[in-house]
């Protein structure tokens, strides 16, 4: 199954709910998670996001209102969304999403921690200099 862990659930159902900006996806092993629109893009799984390595993780700020526009299937092991900003490449494996889910709580608060640390804020109109499309920070990704 592309390299899943075996013993991770794989979904058995998978929605958008376009108005409260969630996903929800249902698992094999009962589980359910509502994944809000904004913990899957500043979580998102990409190099964008998460940097080449340890420490190189971008903030993502301004994306409290962030949409779902749609999600593509990737293979039998993946979806990959779109952002209403234009990102749309984090593959998010079953494990991934599973993970979210599990940890959804602390990540939600590690986010906010950090947000505040940063002095950055979630809404879009109070960072009009965070890019609609983030790069990959002061190390670059190597295509700049």
């Amino acid at each position: 199954m592309g390299g899943l862990d075996k013993d991770t659930p794989t979904p058995t159902e998978i929605k958008l709910h376009q108005k409260s900006r969630l996903l929800e996806v249902a698992f094999t092993d009962g589980s359910r998670y509502e994944l809000p629109y904004e913990l899957l893009r500043v979580y998102s799984p990409s190099a964008e996001v998460r940097g080449h390595g340890p420490g190189q993780e971008t903030l993502q700020v301004g994306k409290r209102d962030i949409e779902v526009q749609h999600v593509e299937p990737v293979g039998m092991y993946a979806i990959q969304p779109t952002f209403s900003d234009g990102h749309n490449s984090g593959i998010y494996s079953w494990d991934y999403l599973y993970w979210l889910g599990a940890s959804r709580d602390r990540l939600w608060q590690e986010y906010l921690d950090r947000m505040q640390a940063a002095g950055a804020s979630r809404d879009p109109a109070d960072n009009p200099a965070a890019p609609k499309q983030g790069g990959c920070g002061s190390g670059g990704c190597g295509h700049h």
